[in-house]
C-alpha cells in the first residue's frame, strides 16, 4: 500500500469515529481542550482533511471523543 493510501484509510477511520459519535469539529476542538489539547477548528479541519496526523494526535481525538477501541 503507498502512503496515500494509508493517509486516506486513517482519515477515514477518524471521520467515521467523529460521525458514528455525531460529534463536529467545533465540538472536537471543545472536547480535545477538556484534556489540554489547544487547536483551532480550521488546523484540525485541514490535519483530518490530508490524512497526515500523528499517532498522538488520532489518540488524543479518540480519547477526547470517548472512543474506547478503533476497529480496523
Amino acid at each position: 500500500m503507498q502512503d496515500t493510501e494509508w493517509e486516506a484509510r486513517v482519515k477515514g477511520l477518524l471521520k467515521a469515529e467523529l460521525k458514528r459519535r455525531n460529534v463536529s469539529y467545533a465540538q472536537l476542538v471543545d472536547s480535545l481542550a477538556e484534556i489540554g489539547v489547544v487547536d483551532s477548528e480550521p488546523n484540525i479541519r485541514n490535519k483530518i482533511s490530508r490524512g497526515k496526523f500523528t499517532a498522538v494526535f488520532l489518540l488524543q481525538c479518540m480519547t477526547a471523543i470517548g472512543a474506547k477501541e478503533i476497529r480496523l
